[in-house]
């Protein structure tokens, strides 16, 4: 069972793995032993995530599933298996829990009397300065 948060848990079984030979680093091995894993989830298909994170994973990540509405995440970063197994689950768990977090809505709001006296002041203040740097008008 994969828990995401308290109210995610998804069971292994829904996971569909392959494994495939790496690139980058290895030596001689790279061309023996094949240490890329890509996982598979039907991501549309699946009960286990709510229908307003399925949304916002959508808007977020709509361009890891396919047409089919599968969820392809693959991992070459080490040369174990087993390691790119995990590294592949953990960016799922940091996808999930990205679209399980309620965004804040944005409130509108206006600059204070204070805060637009201080924005004119400090702009005076900046044309004083530079008014200053000029030579005496008339001269060329």
């Amino acid at each position: 069972m994969l828990e995401v948060t308290p109210t995610i848990r998804i069971p292994l079984e829904e996971f569909e793995w392959s494994f495939a030979r790496s690139g980058g680093p290895g030596g001689q091995n790279v061309n023996k032993v094949a240490s890329k894993a890509v996982l598979r989830w039907n991501f549309d298909g699946t009960e286990t995530v709510p229908a307003v994170v399925k949304n916002r994973f959508r808007g977020l990540y709509g361009s890891r599933l396919t047409t089919e509405g599968e969820l392809v995440i693959s991992s070459e970063l080490t040369r174990d298996q087993s390691r790119n197994r995990e590294d592949c689950l953990e960016k799922l768990v940091e996808m999930l829990r990205v679209a399980a977090t309620v965004p804040k809505i944005r409130r509108a709001t206006r600059p204070s009397r204070a805060s637009k006296r201080r924005r004119v002041d400090d702009k005076r203040r900046t044309s004083a300065t530079k008014d200053a740097r000029r030579g005496p008008k008339g001269e060329d």
